[in-house]
Formats: structure tokens, C-alpha cells, sequence
């Protein structure tokens, strides 16, 4: 598995490299140079801290559910296999992050299928604050509304279908009719357990808030750095354009979203009066 997931990370990376490439060569590489050198280079520890916010708060939530679901790991084990999945963020839709099941089995034997639901449920609570607040600025700006309403709504479904004793059920029935499917019986009912906790009525409102709050660390970043090229643009917008790039990239399924959260980014920053000078 670990070769694999080695394999598939030197992958990510030099999609990302040529990614980057292709964005230097398409914007003039001079004129990438020219705008680091405008750059205030003193905003990089609020910058740096904003985004350590972020790491912090998404470490929150790893704890949380971990207690939800009353898996028992020491703090250090728990931020050592926490900081461990980071490093799989540049994967389709951040699922490489599994990682942190497989290793959180090497430690205190429990089962992948038992807190592989974790990740999905980060994922899910991301995804919802993010929507929703792409859904909010859509309506106050006019812009992406049917988009982002799409988004919302096949996120409403997912959460119904992995909560829902009745469709589980069915699932299952449907599954002990299939001869391969039959052994892994045991390992749906843990994901189906370890879900329906995590995403239950209290847990998601709450953690959907905390991801709200985390990717708007990040948000105000980029309001910070787009401001410091005198781009007119104020915070509110910030925030939505950063929200709406972001689920744009994860909805692609490319690793990390490479290129089209930034080109989105780009787009929305251009159709909005910033220089692409």
C-alpha cells in the first residue's frame, strides 16, 4: 500500500510542477518576477499563521471524531498520523488521506473501515462550509449560482445516503446476493456505524461551522495577498471567490485541484477588474 501511495505522490508532484510550468510560461514569467518583487514580504508570518490556523482547526476535528467514534490514541500518535495525511492533500479530493486509517490500524489495531469514515466525513463538512459559502456570495454577487446550488444539493444527497438505516439496508441485502461482496458485510456495517455518527444532525452542524471558520483562515490569506496589488477587492468577495475556487478544484478530482482552483481564482479575479498585468 505505502509503495503505492509513494508512487502516486511523486505522480501528483510532477503534475503539480507542470501545472505550475504552464501557468509561469502563460503569464510571462517576467511579470511573475515583477510581482514578487511588489510584494510585502513582512505579510508572510500573519500569512504563515493564518494558515497554521487552518492545520490547527482541521486537528481539532480529527480528535473530535476520533472521540466520536471512541477510537483511543495518544495526542503525539494522533498529530503524528494527522500531519502524516497532509501529505496526501495533493490527491483526488484530498482521498488519499486514508492514509491516516491504514496507520491508525498499525498503531492500535482498529479497523480501516471504522475510521476510513472520518475522512469522508472532513471531507464532507469541507465541502458543505464551502458550498454554503460559495452559495452565499453566489446569491449577493450574482455569480455561479446554479453551480454552486448543484453542489450543495449532491452533498445533501451523499450525507442522506450514507446516514440512512433504510438505504443501508438495502445495500446490504443487495450485497449478500453477490458471492465477493458477502465477506465484506462486516466492514460495510462499520463504515455505515462509524457515518452515521459523524455525520449525525449535531456533529455535522457543528464541524460544518468549524470548517466555515478554518477555510476562512485561509480566505482572509488570500484577501491579504490580492490586496497587496491594489486589487479593490474586499474581503467579502475575497472570501467568496477563495470558497467557490476551492470546491470548483475539488469537484475536478484532480490532486489538490491543480490548476483549475487557480485558474478559477485567475478567472474570477480578471472578470472582476484585477490587471493580469
Amino acid at each position: 500500500m505505502l509503495k503505492l501511495l509513494h508512487k502516486k505522490i511523486l505522480l501528483s508532484i510532477a503534475l503539480a510542477a507542470i501545472i505550475y510550468l504552464a501557468f509561469i510560461i502563460y503569464a510571462d514569467y517576467q511579470k511573475i518576477i515583477l510581482s514578487f518583487s511588489r510584494f510585502n514580504w513582512w505579510l508572510m508570518p500573519v500569512l504563515l499563521f493564518l494558515s497554521l490556523g487552518n492545520y490547527f482547526t482541521r486537528f481539532l476535528k480529527w480528535q473530535y471524531y476520533l472521540k466520536l467514534i471512541k477510537v483511543s490514541l495518544k495526542m503525539l500518535d494522533s498529530l503524528a498520523i494527522f500531519l502524516s495525511g497532509l501529505v496526501m492533500s495533493v490527491t483526488p479530493g484530498k482521498m488519499g488521506e486514508l492514509l491516516k486509517s491504514y496507520l491508525v490500524k498499525q498503531v492500535n489495531s482498529t479497523p480501516v473501515s471504522k475510521t476510513a469514515p472520518i475522512i469522508f466525513a472532513e471531507r464532507i463538512t469541507d465541502f458543505l462550509a464551502l458550498t454554503l459559502l460559495s452559495v452565499l456570495g453566489a446569491h449577493y454577487f450574482n455569480y455561479g449560482k446554479i453551480i454552486a446550488i448543484v453542489i450543495l444539493g449532491v452533498i445533501l444527497i451523499g450525507i442522506i445516503i450514507l446516514t440512512n438505516r433504510k438505504i443501508f439496508e438495502i445495500i446490504i441485502r443487495f450485497a449478500l446476493k453477490i458471492n465477493f461482496m458477502e465477506k465484506h458485510v462486516l466492514k460495510m456495517q462499520n463504515i455505515y456505524d462509524s457515518s452515521s455518527t459523524l455525520l449525525s444532525f449535531f456533529p455535522l452542524m457543528t464541524m460544518t461551522a468549524l470548517s466555515a471558520f478554518s477555510w476562512g483562515l485561509e480566505g482572509i490569506g488570500y484577501y491579504i495577498v490580492i490586496s497587496n496589488f491594489n486589487s479593490g477587492f474586499n474581503l467579502i468577495w475575497s472570501l467568496f471567490s477563495y470558497s467557490f475556487a476551492t470546491i470548483v478544484g475539488a469537484v475536478s478530482m484532480l490532486p489538490g485541484g491543480l490548476g483549475v482552483t487557480e485558474g478559477s481564482l485567475t478567472l474570477m479575479s480578471v472578470q472582476q477588474g484585477l490587471s493580469q498585468n
